[in-house]
């Protein structure tokens, strides 16, 4: 039997995540787990949740852009200190080796296998929270972390993830079942199948 917790997110572990953009003049980065995908044909609209007022909010608005940088299980402690600390406060240019890709002004980390350059299409105003809305300019892989020619491997990639409920990281275990497949071995799948 199932019991009510209340309207508790279930929906953890999520993939860390570092936000990019530049802050005055300066490369800033923010971990962030509240990323979400909007729909997954051209164009591609990403989002990030951050609670408002905050330096990188300010400057996703003032640049028009910002990354989505998937740090490494390795990255951990990287990963951590640029959330814990604001970056009105501390330098964060240096904690990552910065590239810039197409859009010239969307600071990316070198140390991550995937980075994802957005440009901000829209802000969504919630009460605690801003939802910024960012359309997929191009995404960038270490050509190690990739198979047949352009699609990442998770196991190579090794991502970090996120549990707000136990407050620690993780990384991803063995792979489980192959999407878009193992439906087809389900009773009711195999029943329609044979009643054709």
């Amino acid at each position: 039997m199932q019991r009510p917790i209340g309207p508790v997110c279930a929906l953890y572990p999520m993939p860390a995540t570092l936000v990019g953009a530049m802050a005055d003049g300066r490369p800033n980065f923010l971990a962030i787990a509240h990323v979400g995908i909007l729909n997954n044909a051209a164009p591609q609209y990403l989002t990030v949740s951050l609670k408002k007022y905050r330096h990188t909010s300010q400057a996703i608005r003032d640049t028009g852009g910002f990354s989505i940088c998937l740090p490494r299980a390795s990255m951990a402690v990287a990963t951590d200190y640029v959330g814990i600390v604001s970056g009105s406060r501390v330098d964060k240019s240096r904690v990552f080796d910065v590239f810039y890709g197409a859009r010239g002004n969307v600071p990316m980390i070198r140390e991550c296998p995937v980075n994802m350059e957005l440009r901000l299409h829209d802000v969504m105003d919630l009460p605690a929270h801003e939802v910024f809305v960012g359309e997929l300019v191009a995404t960038y892989v270490d050509e190690d972390c990739l198979r047949d020619g352009d699609k990442v491997d998770l196991e190579k990639v090794r991502p970090l993830l996120f549990d707000y409920a136990s407050g620690w990281y993780y990384a991803l275990g063995e792979p489980v079942a192959p999407c878009w497949r193992a439906g087809r071995d389900h009773p009711a799948y195999v029943a329609a199948k044979g009643a054709k």
